[in-house]
């Protein structure tokens, strides 16, 4: 059983009602930074709710590509892009759940150079809850908040870490 979500362009993410915005400098090109956005294994070593991802479109990657990510509890997106920018910006959407979890759903990322081998990575995650859902955001958006932090603070630490993709 899937359920549709709104199909929202990219306004949504500067819209929607519930935004939740992170930035990092990252030691690391915009390259490097997309190649570990890329490969979908990473995923689950930098951003712990996510289980599982599997590219659904070939490379390379462009608006319309598409992918399935896997959380834990079960739930999967079925995500497509709305734009794909290798180096400087990519945005999805979740097309479908398995689970009602939101009426919609997207998130931005946004890499920035601000230096020869340093980048700023700002994403933002934005989202209109559906069901229960509705009803308990004015509790779980801190923790939302809070864990888009940490997950990006995460990222930047993986991809410091990882000689061979920290730096050109």
């Amino acid at each position: 059983m899937t359920v549709q979500c709104e199909k929202v362009g990219l306004d949504f993410v500067d819209d929607a009602k519930h935004r939740f915005v992170a930035s990092e400098v990252i030691a690391a090109t915009p390259e490097r930074v997309f190649d570990v956005f890329e490969d979908a294994e990473l995923w689950t070593k930098w951003a712990p709710p996510i289980t599982d991802v599997e590219w659904t479109s070939p490379f390379p990657l462009e608006a319309g590509s598409t992918r399935n990510v896997t959380m834990m509890g079960g739930m999967v997106g079925y995500e497509e892009f709305l734009i794909y920018d290798r180096g400087t910006h990519m945005a999805f959407r979740f097309n479908e759940t398995n689970k009602p979890m939101a009426e919609a759903f997207a998130e931005d990322y946004r890499v920035t150079r601000v230096g020869n081998d340093k980048c700023e990575v700002t994403w933002t995650m934005a989202m209109q809850p559906s069901g229960f859902s509705t009803r308990t955001m004015p509790l779980t958006a801190p923790i939302m908040g809070f864990g888009l932090k940490v997950m990006l603070r995460r990222f930047r630490k993986y991809v410091e870490s990882n000689p061979t993709l920290a730096n050109d």
